[in-house]
């Protein structure tokens, strides 16, 4: 089995972890809330779920990306929850959601164990951050959507990402 990598501005990145795709089951992990509660992405079940996989909301296209999310996800209705996901400490997500003034993302962190990371194949050990990904999990817990972006400092497919949730919820 080859590598998987990612670039940061050209540069190659592994990714460690068991890759995840279309038709798989949504592995369950346990993330951190803002208030360092426990959150099991299972809790999700019953909803269409967006789970961004971001480097560090204080970074300018990780900053875009979840703005833009934030917005769509004010029209998706109450059956979509949209979860940033990364490595950032709880305290960091909480200020930048503030300062950001995000109400419609929820953000956790995966900063305690990289469980995320490392369930759906998006961790840069050399970083000790996620990379730039996009999962679409229907109401059933099965991944059908997924985008790893194949340079870090690219936004992701916003129309293929809100299509899929669309057909989900339509």
């Amino acid at each position: 089995m080859s590598e998987r990598t990612v670039t940061f501005q050209g540069n190659p990145l592994a990714l460690a972890g068991t890759p995840v795709g279309v038709g798989d089951d949504a592995p369950d992990v346990e993330l951190l809330d803002n208030g360092l509660g426990a959150v099991k992405l299972s809790s999700l079940k019953g909803k269409v779920a967006v789970l961004l996989s971001v480097p560090s909301l204080d970074t300018p296209v990780c900053d875009t990306e979840t703005r833009r999310f934030n917005t769509e996800a004010a029209a998706l209705g109450d059956d979509v929850a949209v979860v940033a996901i990364s490595a950032d400490l709880p305290f960091a997500q909480a200020r930048w959601c503030g300062g950001a003034g995000i109400e419609n993302v929820q953000t956790l962190s995966d900063h305690k164990d990289t469980a995320f990371g490392q369930a759906y194949g998006v961790l840069l050990p050399a970083l000790r951050l996620l990379t730039r990904a996009v999962f679409v999990v229907d109401q059933e817990g099965d991944i059908q959507y997924a985008e790893i972006v194949p340079e870090i400092t690219n936004e992701p497919d916003y129309g293929a990402a809100l299509d899929a949730v669309r057909k989900l919820t339509s």
